[in-house]
């Protein structure tokens, strides 16, 4: 019996021991990265895009962001008439030119330049700023401006959700430019110097 006591406190400790083991084996391991609430990437509401085209040997790049219309008035609500607007979303749109052009009986010199606008009911300025690299209109001024002229909307009763521009290449050296959203589109060509 003596030799007992001794014996129990030994088989007391390997079963304590041998249950620590099996309890740390059926435990899920911790996961640093499970424990972290899992992001999904949300949805961009204006995507980044361009338009492009070549005219000889001239290249007309636009760069802007695309936002959606999204059950919205857009000009004349979400964008007032007579106001300055960076025809896109975010980051002004932009447009460069590696040849001089010649709008509206007018020239602009090869380069990059910011690109505004003045939406109204009746026509809307079409506006080349020698500031291209600003968010949205902050630091928009007039003085800056190296091209200013007018056009007039054409609307329909079609919605273009998403804003679009396009280049489209008319002859050698000339094309059109052409802005759609909502149900106003504006156009206006150009030709290669």
């Amino acid at each position: 019996m003596k030799n007992r006591k001794p014996l129990l406190i030994i088989l007391s400790f390997l079963i304590m021991v041998a249950c620590k083991e099996d309890k740390k084996n059926t435990e899920p391991e911790h996961n640093h990265m499970e424990a972290e609430k899992v992001s999904t990437p949300k949805k961009n509401l204006s995507p980044h895009t361009s338009s492009m085209a070549m005219m000889g040997d001239a290249h007309i790049h636009i760069d802007y962001s695309s936002p959606g219309v999204r059950n919205r008035i857009i000009f004349g609500g979400l964008l007032p008439y007579d106001a300055v607007w960076q025809a896109g979303a975010h980051m002004a749109t932009w447009l460069e030119t590696n040849k001089d052009l010649k709008i509206d009986g007018k020239e602009l010199k090869a380069g990059k330049y910011g690109f505004f606008v003045i939406p109204n009911q009746e026509e809307w300025t079409i506006i080349f700023n020698s500031n291209w690299n600003q968010h949205g209109k902050d630091d928009y001024t007039e003085n800056d401006d190296v091209l200013r002229f007018k056009v007039t909307p054409k609307v329909s009763e079609e919605i273009k959700e998403h804003l679009e521009y396009k280049v489209s290449k008319t002859t050698e050296t000339s094309g059109t430019i052409s802005m759609s959203w909502e149900k106003v589109t504006i156009e206006f060509s150009f030709k290669v110097k």
